[in-house]
């Protein structure tokens, strides 16, 4: 066999190796997020949200606070507290549930409602107790390998999704998952036009008592409602 021929097969042979590797690790991952799903109740963790902006003007938001995930069956509510903006104390309260989105300022004592989050619910619960079936049901996944983020080993996922309306909002999701716990320790979305945003999560606790305002708040009656 000529040379150059069997020079070319032989690379044709080595990356044909490399989807199978890719997907295998798919595969692993997929099916641990699954066995995790299924002792996965809830989840506290501090975080800090970086929003960015490329272009036209590079600006960054960053938010800092306690977020608390509980899944039910498939029943799952999600709460924001959110204590600081930027270095300045503004504190904000989202709560995810039933398929309402609820904001409360209370600088404000405003209350923002808005029923329209039930289509997109399912993809809020993105690497906290979402079974690998979930996942795949709703995003094309692509393995990027493994990651080590303060002592933890991850695995790196490309989340694209099925549905194009979420594709206009986040193009592309990537994630670092502990697929030992079911839980995510950052996000990187990509929000199109030169945005992103960067979600770190740190002193994870899985499957420990919640405080009883994880998802509520306090208003009176001064308080605004606004329904949107």
């Amino acid at each position: 066999m000529p040379l150059k021929k069997s020079l070319i097969l032989a690379a044709f042979a080595v990356l044909s190796l490399v989807p199978v590797h890719a997907a295998d690790d798919r595969e692993r991952v997929l099916r641990k997020l699954d066995a995790a799903a299924k002792n996965f109740h809830n989840t506290a963790a501090e975080f800090e949200f970086d929003t960015v902006t490329t272009e036209p003007i590079p600006d960054k938001d960053v938010q800092k606070g306690v977020v608390y995930y509980e899944r039910k069956g498939s029943a799952f509510s999600m709460g924001v507290h959110n204590r600081e903006e930027n270095g300045r104390p503004v504190p904000k309260i989202y709560v995810i549930a039933g398929g309402v989105f609820k904001l409360y300022e209370p600088k404000l004592n405003q209350v923002t409602v808005s029923n329209k989050i039930s289509k997109y619910e399912g993809y809020l619960a993105l690497g906290f107790g979402a079974s690998g079936s979930e996942l795949e049901q709703k995003w094309n996944i692509r393995y990027l390998g493994a990651e080590t983020l303060d002592g933890v080993k991850t695995d790196k996922l490309e989340m694209i999704a099925k549905d194009p309306e979420v594709r206009k909002l986040f193009p592309k999701v990537t994630i670092w998952v502990d697929t030992e716990r079911g839980v995510c320790l950052k996000q990187v979305m990509d929000q199109g036009g030169g945005a992103y945003r960067v979600s770190v999560y740190f002193h994870i606790k899985v499957n420990q008592p919640l405080p009883a305002d994880a998802f509520s708040f306090k208003t009176d009656k001064k308080t605004t409602v606004v329904n949107r």
